[in-house]
């Protein structure tokens, strides 16, 4: 069984890869990862963009000030 197999090809018509290894057995369950080279295509946000336009979520507290007052309540019940 080999470990790690590593090959470059070339977008096909139709947005298709084709990979022929022959190591591999016929009927064989693989992994396929795909790394695109170059720049990212224009097809959408970046990740950055699509994180500043995610509305703002809820908070558990309104400050960080009253989010240690509750870490202080809760250590000080741990103590009775």
């Amino acid at each position: 069984m080999i470990a790690v197999v590593r090959t470059e090809t070339t977008v096909l018509p139709g947005q298709r890869i084709e990979i022929a290894v022959p190591a591999l057995v016929e009927g064989e369950i693989v992994e396929v990862l795909v790394f695109p080279r170059g720049k990212p295509s224009a097809g959408g946000p970046t990740l950055l963009e699509f994180i500043d336009s995610l509305p703002p979520g809820p908070r558990s507290h309104a400050s960080w000030e009253e989010l240690e007052r509750e870490f202080q309540r809760e250590r000080n019940a741990w103590e009775r």
